[in-house]
Parts: C-alpha cells; structure tokens; sequence
C-alpha cells in the first residue's frame, strides 16, 4: 500500500463509518411509519344469516352525509340520547363505540364513520324551523312562517281491504282508515291555515303516492319470505307495496319537495277486530302519540336504520316532537276526553319524559321523514263508542251518541289537533307588534 494511503487510511476508515451511520440513519427514518390514531376494535356482532343488512327496499345510506354533523353534540348529551330516547337493549354498543372525543361508527360495508363531539353544543344543520327560531307572530296567527306537511295514514279507496285497514259490522258502512284520514286532513288544512300555516298535504286523494305495484315487488319478496309458496309470496309483495313503498315515495316527497318543519301523520288506531266480515268490537278507546325512538336490537343492527336512528339523534328532532307533541297530548286529551294508552311492558318502546301519552317508537314514516313528526293515533276503529262516532259520519254541530251529545269525530279530531298547536304556538312564540 503507497505510504500516503497508509498515512490517510485512518481517516478514511472514520469518514466511511461516518457517511454509513448518517446513511442508514436517513433510511431508518425514510421507511418509519407514524402509527394511525388508535382506534378501539368494535367486536363482531352474530346477526342471523337470513336477516338482511338493510331493511326491506332501503338503500345503503350515505354515511359522510353524516359530516356537517361534526362537533355539534358533547359525548354527554349523544350517550343520554342513545340510551334513554333511541335505543332498547344494548346492541348498539356492537355499532357504536364511544370515546372520550369520538363516536366510532359501523358503516354499511364493514367500514366507520367517526363523529367528533363537541366540548359545547352548537347548532346542528337542518331543513327545518324549531320553535325557538320562528320569529314574533301576530296574536291571531300564531302558526305565521310554519310550514305543516299533512300526511294522512294508508290509503284508503280501493286499496284498504288489501292493506287490512277496512271491517263491516252487522251490514254498517265500512270503516277504512285511508279514508278517514284523508277526510280529517281536508278538515285540519283550512283550520292551520286561519292560523297561519302554510299547510301541504302529502297525498289528498285515496291513491298511492308510490308508483310501485305489487306484482313489481314479488323478487323482493321472494327473497325476504321464509317460504316460496305463491299465496304468502304474492302476500308479502302487497304488504312491501302499501307499508314499504308507499311510506319511501312519502319521504320523497315530504324530503325533497315539501321541507316542511313539521309533519303531522294522521291515523286511528285500532285494536285486533279478527274476521274483518265480522269484527269484534271492544268496549275500551284511548289516545297517544308516537315520537321517533326505541330502536330495538335487531333495527340497530340494520345499517339503514343505524344511519337514521344517528341523523335522527344529530338533528335534534325529538327534543322537537317532545315540545311540541306535550301541548298537543295535553290539549288533545282534554277536548276528547280519551284516557291515555298504555303499551304492555317488554316492547320495543319507550315511555318519553314520563308523559302518560307520550311514546318514542320506530315506525317508518317517523323514522323516514327528516324534520319533526308528530304521529298521532287517537280513538279506537273497533270500540263500541268510537265505532258508533264512525257510523255517524260528518256533521255539524252535536248528536246523540251511546247517551251522550257528541260532535262529529273527524271534526273533533281536527279540532283538538288544531287547537293544541295553536296553544303550543303562542304560548312559546314572541308576540309582534
């Protein structure tokens, strides 16, 4: 080795070792991944093979419509929503994990959404006017710049024996729901709008909203039925077609065109009447309301369901139809002087702020339609009393009926209706000058 090389060699020899430790220094450093933020593991929930991932004709929901919805809520108020208003049972904690900054949520395809909480509540997003952002109204028109959608309950005409809401007794006039509704709507329409409101109805003759028919359901309803015979195929169809379809064409239009700020859904409720040819009649009649709640185990696991039980619980409707529905229950039930309905223990329902007719329930309609729904489900089709209402038919004034001066029952119906909004308006609205 040449004499200078020996000299240097020393140096070159510490500078070598020196551009090898900076080298693999920078390639360490290169290939060092930043571990994501850790993310609790949410543990598998069995659901039972034949159960669908989402509810029969419901599409996958799009979950990042779910982002404006971003620190609006506090990890208090979402967890005491979850569990005392929106859930029954506890499979939700298969669904949803919570943190101490976040809701990590299952999505449809296996995948999550991760909602941010709030340190303080602010405003959620919304299409619709609570009753606190309405402006001052005059005395008179307490209902002023408050949009109702009027959704009258089934369908009536000649689609009410295939959707099991028509029974004749003893040669009388039928009794059908769609019908019934329908007549009450066109009563309550003019009486919301003397107060103010601007007043949509949602279906205003007995047809379907939907233009769907049966016969176009029957691969849905094979691959929903536990069995292939014809008849119960054929069966199912109908029923996806006046309980499915026609509620999805509703939200539609109460969703895309309307925006109301709230929707009334008109119904009477009835109790089991067997042979519709002859039906049993019941001495009993009572009154409630339903709210949006009580998601069971099973609708949980549905992610359709899951997404609308979360929208639901984000958009703060029910702190709304709690609101609003008091004042109607209260006013309802003094004008009619229907005793209050009570669900056997156990259901998937829940009791709403210890009001004796008020319940939050997962019906469809409530669940579907985006701004505040109030359900209403008064009187008894099958009772004794309300059946002879029934019979009666419309008219002014008072009659007698079962002993007792009584006014029409679709005219006390819109009445009472009417009335409790009008009290719930002004007493919580600003008056103007």
């Amino acid at each position: 080795m040449p004499s200078f090389l020996l000299r240097y060699f020393p140096i070159f020899v510490l500078t070598g070792a020196f551009v090898a430790v900076v080298m693999l220094y920078l390639k360490l450093k290169r290939e060092a991944v930043v571990p994501p933020p850790e993310i609790p593991e949410i543990v598998e929930t069995e659901i039972i093979p034949e159960k669908p991932a989402l509810s029969p004709l419901a599409q996958p929901p799009d979950w990042q419509s779910l982002a404006p919805f971003q620190r609006t809520i506090t990890r208090s108020d979402f967890e005491r929503l979850l569990t005392t208003v929106f859930t029954v049972g506890d499979n939700w904690k298969n669904y949803i994990l919570l943190t101490e900054t976040n809701a990590v949520i299952k999505t449809t395809d296996g995948g999550i959404f991760i909602l941010q909480f709030a340190e303080e509540a602010v405003p959620a997003p919304k299409s619709w006017k609570a009753t606190s952002e309405l402006p001052a109204a005059p005395a008179d028109q307490p209902l002023q710049d408050l949009h109702i959608a009027i959704d009258p309950g089934h369908i009536g005409g000649e689609w009410a024996k295939m959707e099991e809401r028509w029974f004749i007794h003893e040669g009388g006039t039928p009794v059908t729901e769609g019908d019934m509704t329908l007549a009450v709507a066109k009563l309550l329409k003019p009486k919301l709008e003397a107060l103010g409101a601007r007043v949509s109805l949602v279906r205003d003759k007995p047809e379907p909203v939907t233009t769907i028919r049966p016969e176009a359901l029957i691969q849905d309803a094979e691959a929903t039925s536990a069995t292939q015979e014809p008849e119960s195929i054929s069966r199912l169809a109908q029923r996806l077609f006046y309980r499915t379809a026609e509620i999805h064409s509703r939200a539609e239009i109460v969703n895309g065109q309307l925006k109301p700020d709230l929707v009334l859904c008109l119904h009477f409720n009835a109790e089991a009447w067997g042979d519709p040819n002859t039906p049993t009649l019941i001495p009993r009649t009572h009154l409630h309301l339903i709210l949006n709640g009580a998601y069971n185990n099973e609708e949980v696991a549905l992610a359709d369901q899951r997404f609308t039980m979360i929208k639901k619980l984000l958009s703060h409707t029910h702190e709304e139809e709690a609101f609003v529905g008091s004042t109607i229950a209260d006013t309802y039930a003094e004008i009619s002087q229907l005793p209050p309905y009570v669900y056997p223990p156990g259901g998937s329902v829940l009791s709403v702020g210890g009001h004796p007719f008020l319940w939050a329930r997962n019906l469809l309609a409530n669940r579907l339609y985006d701004c505040p729904v109030i359900y209403m489900e008064p009187y008894v089709m099958n009772s004794t009393l309300d059946y002879a209402r029934i019979q009666a038919g419309d008219y002014d004034g008072v009659k007698e009926i079962e002993g007792q001066l009584r006014p029409s029952i679709f005219r006390e119906y819109a009445d009472a209706l009417a009335e409790g909004l009008r009290r719930h308006y002004s007493a919580h609205r600003a008056k103007a000058d």
